[in-house]
């Protein structure tokens, strides 16, 4: 039997239903224009201003051909051609079809030189309809901008972003797969130096609209940067509210006192590697007590005041077996985890050169992810509860017109393209662990117009704050939601996400700006809802590259160069490759030579963690732990990553040039070993493994340097 407050809710739905009658026939008079905030140079845009790209199927668009973008870049990297090509031509762009085949979309593509191309991009043409129906159009384009944004077809040009992101190294304490930025293999280091630091921080909020309330420091991994508490410390001095690090969380698994000091100097999120539940399920990554990492990260940086947010790379019969279990521990420990994101494979960096047999065998989209949380939790219907993530800037929208034109920022706008980022929101009650996708509750499509129509009227802060108040409560199903949710409720979690109220302004919530204190994330977290935010965030590769996605970039990079999206800069043309090596801070050989090698988790190595691994925010199912790895492509007898296939290569290279072994060894020698072998030298050997301790047999010797021999050895064979 439902509990009397939800007939009381139900009439209060009824009467917002009647008033909504008369706000919306008041609305339509005497509609104030927009008017221009602080924080740009153009006004705020109506739902009817918005522009959206070409949208449904068939549909035509500008793509890259797989096999020429990265012969042109070796060709820029190894000084034969200027990298102003990119700016001034559009290099290696073909034409692409987007296609509805067998109930799939599928991008294809014909390259005169390279022949024909094809991808899929859905499984479920139903839910790929529904996510682009409901995109609410593009953000305010970019402008004053010119400085940061100049990469010829690969510009950014639209929004004011959500997060910025910048590598602070391309140093890593981990040796993965996948790794989408090749880290620890290109020879060389790139590593910021605190002007540089500095500069991009200072750039990026001198454009318009300003940049992303949010910055990102990543790598590599960023806690081996020198900066790293600098970095985040001066990044609040400037402004950024929501200060961020992409790590593996070793560094933070290994010091608690080194979470302490991030969280003093401002760290507010961690975006924490997790790629399953089980030291088994991340056994991909070569750690050998990964996972026991993970939690110990986990525990330490709560308790430190920091949150964090599992970052899942799912790969087709890798690790996708995962899904709902690692939803699962979400919804077990909602005092602890808000948001898990998961990203579907982009085969570039280390993946680049993949075949197709296994880019068909491990590719995984967003429509997977969908019936994958499904049919695994039994939460969510894929055409229904899955929403583009630019679906929240219709509330954005609303947020900056009732915070007025003297606000000092934007609120933050998710305003990419449709088919680049999903999510589903998930009520749970941190009490009774109850759980609802809100999409059940709420009739989201008729909200998001609803709360446009209010937008778009330009009232008052008081007359949009009850439109608002109306246009939810009209939508509201009481009886769909968890036993104890109600829609009093819902106000407040709104209030607290875009900050209306004097209790929200007066950081009665607990405060998220500078002056925030470890009381005020208790505060934050003492609400008994949490809003699980399951996302899904597809990066692009050379198979699926759409340009209408790259110029609508949400979290681009900060560089040298400016400031690119984050497929442009990864995949695409590669502005990575070529930016770092534009900006090289040493070689390898010299940069070991000068600061000696840092420790390099792989073949198997475990994580020193002094005190061991004792729960006490987290609860772990043990039923949920998995015990084994996943063996689809072993089944399939398809090689599970690049190192495999090179293997394979080299092994049938091998098999077919018998001089192939003599002519790696006299390499190996000379380029490695700077050796001079006399003149007429027959080796009595082949080449075996690099391992650093010279036994040859292909395995480190687990203190780090032995990796680092393996990995010097790689970056001059390709091996």
């Amino acid at each position: 039997m439902p509990k009397p407050i939800k007939f009381v809710e139900l009439g209060l739905v009824y009467a917002a239903k009647a008033a909504w009658g008369v706000f919306e026939f008041g609305n339509r008079f005497n509609q104030k224009p927009s008017f221009t905030p602080k924080w740009s140079d153009k006004p705020l845009l109506k739902s009817y201003e918005k522009q959206k790209p070409p949208l449904g199927w068939p549909r035509a668009t500008d793509s890259l051909c797989p096999k020429c973008v990265p012969e042109i870049r070796q060709q820029i990297l190894d000084g034969k051609l200027p990298h102003e090509i990119l700016l001034n031509e559009k290099v290696g762009e073909i034409k692409a079809q987007i296609v509805e085949r067998d109930g799939k979309i599928l991008m294809v593509k014909d390259c005169p030189k390279h022949g024909h191309f094809e991808d899929v991009m859905s499984i479920d043409s139903a839910m790929f309809k529904h996510i682009e129906a409901v995109f609410p159009g593009r953000d305010i384009r970019s402008h004053n901008d010119e400085k940061l944004h100049h990469h010829g077809t690969s510009t950014v040009k639209w929004g004011r972003g959500a997060v910025l992101t910048i590598d602070l190294t391309n140093r890593c304490n981990m040796m993965c797969d996948p790794c989408f930025m090749d880290a620890n293999q290109v020879g060389f280091v790139h590593e910021l130096t605190w002007e540089e630091i500095k500069t991009m921080l200072d750039n990026a909020v001198s454009i318009k609209p300003k940049r992303q309330m949010s910055v990102q420091f990543s790598g590599g991994e960023p806690t081996l940067s020198p900066y790293f508490l600098d970095a985040v410390r001066y990044a609040r001095k400037v402004g950024y509210t929501s200060v961020q690090a992409a790590t593996n969380g070793i560094e933070f698994a290994k010091s608690k006192e080194f979470c302490k000091q991030a969280a003093e100097a401002g760290l507010r999120y961690a975006y924490l590697q997790f790629d399953g539940i089980g030291n088994a399920a991340n056994a991909h990554r070569k750690v050998g007590n990964l996972f026991d990492v993970k939690l110990k990260a986990i525990e330490n940086l709560f308790e430190s005041g920091v949150d964090v947010v599992p970052v899942v790379t799912i790969v087709n019969g890798i690790n996708n077996e995962q899904v709902g279990n690692l939803v699962k521990f979400a919804l077990d420990n909602p005092r602890v985890i808000s948001f898990i994101s998961f990203q579907p494979v982009s085969f570039t960096g280390r993946d680049e050169a993949i075949t197709d047999e296994r880019r068909a065998a491990q590719r995984y989209t967003l429509a997977h992810l969908a019936h994958d949380v499904k049919n695994r939790t039994g939460l969510g219907e894929p055409a229904r509860d899955w929403f583009p993530l630019s679906f929240m800037g219709t509330f954005s929208d609303w947020a900056d017109l009732v915070h007025g034109p003297t606000a000092e920022w934007g609120q933050l706008s998710c305003g990419c393209h449709p088919n680049c980022g999903v999510g589903m929101g998930i009520m749970v009650d941190k009490i009774t662990k109850e759980s609802a996708p809100i999409t059940a509750f709420i009739n989201a499509d008729q909200f998001a117009k609803d709360v446009a129509m209010v937008t778009d009227g330009g009232r008052s802060k008081f007359w949009s704050s009850v439109g608002m108040a109306l246009a939810l409560t009209r939508n509201y199903n009481p009886f769909k939601t968890t036993t104890h949710f109600t829609i009093f409720e819902f106000l407040k979690k709104l209030d607290k996400s875009f900050g209306v109220s004097k209790k929200a302004q007066s950081g009665g919530y607990g405060k998220t700006t500078a002056d925030r204190t470890l009381e005020d994330v208790e505060k934050r977290r003492d609400d008994r809802w949490n809003v699980l935010f399951v996302a899904g965030m597809w990066f692009q590769d050379l198979y699926n590259y759409d340009f209408r996605r790259t110029e609508q970039c949400i979290i681009p990079y900060a560089t040298q160069e400016g400031e690119i999206s984050f497929c442009a800069y990864n995949t695409g043309v590669g502005w990575r490759n070529i930016i770092e090596k534009m900006h090289m801070t040493a070689t390898l050989t010299k940069w070991y030579e000068e600061h000696g090698r840092h420790e390099i988790f792989a073949g198997g190595k475990k994580v020193s963690i002094s005190d061991g691994v004792q729960l006490k925010a987290l609860k772990l199912n043990r039923d949920l732990v998995t015990e084994e790895e996943q063996h689809d492509l072993d089944h399939l007898g398809i090689a599970k990553n690049a190192r495999e296939e090179k293997i394979r290569a080299r092994d049938a290279k091998q098999k077919n040039d018998p001089a192939y072994n003599e002519k790696m060894a006299k390499m190996y020698r000379e380029v490695v070993l700077k050796e001079k072998q006399p003149e007429g030298f027959v080796p009595l050997t082949t080449l075996a493994p690099a391992n650093g301790n010279g036994n040859g047999n292909g395995k480190s010797n687990g203190n780090g340097n032995g990796h680092a021999k393996h990995e010097e050895h790689e970056a001059v064979l390709g091996d």
